[in-house]
């Protein structure tokens, strides 16, 4: 029900299709992230409509509230959130080390309190299984300890000795939960992890392919603080390590910039926050002037769309004026608006990162289309 079809490349940069049992996903993509089992402040029809066809879920927010169990009485993720397409499930680690108030992390797993209402829990390897299984999304991922930017190579070895024995136990419970239960088809993936060590990155694939013949890889561990020189130069390494026929999936990115870099590495999905959350702050994507801030004075009397060549509903209907207008009037509107541009923008962007894999003209353009995008964003 899975596999991974790769169609062109330009460099390191790859056009395919992953296929899964809720349908084909293009990449390179952008993948919208719904938390709570929404993607903040759209319905899926509007999700559908930007042409995402894929939405993550968290565990651990789904898990605290309002529980995994009740989310498979109610039809699973899919009926629950009303989304017909391929899902993704997170396995709720980054969120225990960067959201929970109190964690103890240890050899068994990490038990941690509620950052809603300071209850105590914990997450092992078996039950964040137990729980993406029962949530019923398509591709989960694996537990994993993602090490805090910047931290020293003893901390990232122990992280990674600690995810790969981890990520031996969820394979056997995934599958064990198989045999003692009907439960829809999933591809479960593994996070790599190794900080910006180039040896320990390598070192942490070559292990992950011994344990088994994956579906797909995740790249953890970055955009996390690190230089981007050393995000770069991991992507490149890894290209030379990870399976070409695999789907290759780099966590947490997804700033316009940093995902045509990464396409140009060989990356293929991608999630990242910032669409909603920039879009909560009043700014948005632009092709030409990068990203702008509309609380500006300067677009008062703007009757232009916020990118002229984006087709977008916000940018088909509404112009930076009044856009504006709502913004600094804290109107709930603009969130919405400005929500929808900023994730077509980003789905666009793999779009066209496709098509120009696929005519082979991709790395003149990405260099044309940063250097534009850069160039607009530097301080005048």
């Amino acid at each position: 029900m899975f596999d991974f079809e790769l169609h062109a490349t330009d460099g390191a940069a790859r056009a395919g299709t992953f296929s899964t049992p809720h349908g084909d996903v293009a990449t390179p993509a952008f993948m919208p992230v719904g938390t709570a089992g929404t993607v903040k402040g759209l319905i899926m029809e509007e999700v559908h409509a930007l042409q995402a066809r894929v939405v993550l879920a968290n565990t651990y927010h789904l898990y605290l509230r309002p529980g995994h169990e009740l989310v498979h009485e109610l039809g699973g993720l899919h009926d629950f959130m009303r989304w017909d397409g391929p899902t993704l499930t997170d396995s709720g680690g980054y969120q225990v080390f960067s959201l929970a108030e109190i964690r103890d992390v240890h050899d068994g797993g990490v038990d941690f309190r509620s950052h809603i209402d300071g209850s105590l829990h914990t997450f092992t390897p078996e039950s964040v299984m137990e729980i993406q299984r029962t949530l019923g999304a398509d591709v989960i991922m694996a537990f994993d300890e993602c090490p805090p930017g910047g931290c020293d190579r003893a901390t990232a070895e122990a992280a990674n000795r600690r995810t790969l024995a981890w990520l031996e136990r969820c394979r056997t419970r995934f599958e064990r939960i198989a045999e003692e239960r009907s439960v829809p088809d999933q591809a479960l993936l593994p996070v790599l992890q190794g900080n910006v060590f180039d040896d320990l990155r390598r070192e942490h694939a070559r292990q992950f392919m011994d344990v088994a013949d994956w579906p797909g890889y995740g790249i953890g561990g970055l955009s996390v603080g690190e230089a981007k020189e050393d995000m770069w130069r991991t992507l490149e390494l890894l290209d030379d390590v990870l399976p070409p026929d695999r789907p290759r999936y780099l966590m947490g990115v997804g700033y316009p910039d940093d995902l045509l870099e990464a396409v140009a590495r060989g990356c293929d999905l991608f999630d990242c926050v910032a669409p909603t959350r920039n879009a909560r702050h009043g700014t948005a994507w632009t092709t030409a002037e990068g990203q702008v801030n509309l609380k500006a004075a300067r677009f008062r009397e703007d009757t232009r769309p916020i990118d002229p060549g984006c087709d977008c509903y916000t940018c088909s209907r509404y112009d930076r004026a009044y856009l504006r207008h709502l913004v600094v009037s804290s109107e709930w509107l603009p969130v919405r608006l400005l929500s929808i541009h900023n994730l077509r923008f980003l789905v666009r962007l793999g779009e066209e990162a496709r098509a120009r894999i696929v005519d082979g003209t991709f790395d003149g353009w990405r260099r044309d289309w940063l250097e534009r995008y850069r160039d607009a964003r530097s301080p005048r």
